[in-house]
């Protein structure tokens, strides 16, 4: 892939986060702001606060504001995820790590036999697939579990917001979200829950979802652990994001 074309997945990548936390705001009730330079979704609900840099080049003002939002919910969690590592924020109390964002062209994949994938219609599976990714990715946020407040029950009917469970003989082992926009799918929050690592619960996760989106890009970022996966499935790297916490 082109470095041409490295930045325009990697602005399709930036496009579809901010369609899945935007998403994930308008369920949850949340303040979502939008400028030029940033998407925010604010609360004061224990789940914290995101804000996501959404351009190569964010003006003073953009800076400036974001800033604002950090100092005015100190004391509260938060996240300032920085796709194009644009500029930095060390001299707040905020730490950094590098997240690879990697994308890959449309195909299908070879699908595993072992593990079935199901595609969430209904509240009770959403409830399952909540409780799965809330203690197996996990989001520590929002633990002891509440039903809903991660995942309300409104994004079963949200545009692009697909959630998808994977298990076998009735038992769930796994769990994952897509959202469909900026002319890709982004997969989040790809989870297999600890007791059934190593078991090639993922592969089959993210090859059922590929091949569910085979007619796009699909796009993520990857943590260290789950990137060696994704490099066998044809991602690429596209770039390194910062994120600071």
């Amino acid at each position: 892939m082109s470095s041409a074309r490295h930045l325009r997945h990697l602005h399709m990548a930036t496009a579809n986060a901010a369609a899945f936390w935007t998403a994930l705001g308008t369920a949850r009730g949340h303040e979502v702001i939008r400028r030029a330079g940033f998407l925010a979704v604010m609360s004061e609900s224990r789940i914290g606060n995101r804000v996501l840099i959404v351009s190569p080049t964010p003006d003073d003002d953009d800076i400036a504001q974001v800033r604002d939002l950090i100092r005015e919910h100190s004391g509260q969690a938060i996240t300032v995820e920085d796709p194009y590592s644009s500029f930095g924020l060390s001299d707040t109390l905020l730490e950094s790590r590098p997240m690879p964002v990697m994308a890959r062209m449309p195909r299908c994949v070879d699908a595993s036999a072992d593990w079935e994938v199901t595609r969430v219609t209904q509240v009770d599976e959403l409830r399952i697939a909540e409780h799965v990714i809330v203690h197996g990715f996990p989001l520590s946020r929002v633990q002891p579990y509440e039903p809903g407040e991660a995942l309300p029950d409104s994004l079963l009917a949200y545009p692009g917001f697909e959630v998808f469970l994977i298990g076998r003989q009735g038992e769930v082992v796994g769990a994952c979200v897509t959202m469909v926009a900026a002319a890709c799918a982004g997969a989040y929050w790809v989870t297999t829950l600890p007791a059934y690592r190593s078991m090639g619960v993922a592969r089959a996760l993210m090859a059922a979802a590929l091949n569910h989106h085979a007619e796009r890009p699909m796009t993520l970022d990857a943590s260290a652990a789950g990137k060696p996966l994704y490099d066998s499935l044809g991602f690429e790297l596209l770039g390194q994001s910062t994120w600071w916490t």
